[in-house]
């Protein structure tokens, strides 16, 4: 297997991994995918830091209880990659349930030997 396409399933690999840890509430497994710089903007367009939304996630603030997030592409250059696809959810918001019909962008970086969630950005589709 080529370097670029065990990079592109590591990816993989991470991405299922981080959105299975919010469903489970695992937000140490979550946070350690994360890079401390980590940009996390919502759909609504609030954007927060990895401390407080890890914080909004362990108050119980958002409460994820499923998500779908089909990658459409993954595209890995050098020490960066972006993965463009969806993230569909059922979650609870401030005590509000809410559905969420997303297309997504997620950022991850290389950091020494491990790649780290960096940025992402949800726009709501319609």
């Amino acid at each position: 297997m080529a370097d670029i396409d065990k990079d592109i399933q590591a990816i993989r690999d991470l991405e299922d991994r981080r959105y299975a840890a919010v469903v489970a509430g695992d937000f140490n497994a979550f946070a350690a995918a994360c890079h401390p710089d980590l940009i996390y903007t919502h759909s609504g367009g609030v954007t927060d830091t990895l401390e407080s939304y890890l914080e909004k996630c362990r108050s119980g603030f958002y409460t994820y209880h499923e998500i779908d997030h089909p990658i459409t592409k993954i595209v890995v250059n050098n020490d960066v990659a972006l993965v463009l696809g969806e993230m569909n959810a059922a979650l609870t918001a401030g005590g509000t349930r809410k559905q969420l019909r997303n297309s997504a962008l997620a950022v991850w970086v290389r950091d020494a030997d491990t790649w780290k969630l960096i940025a992402y950005q949800p726009t709501p589709r319609t």
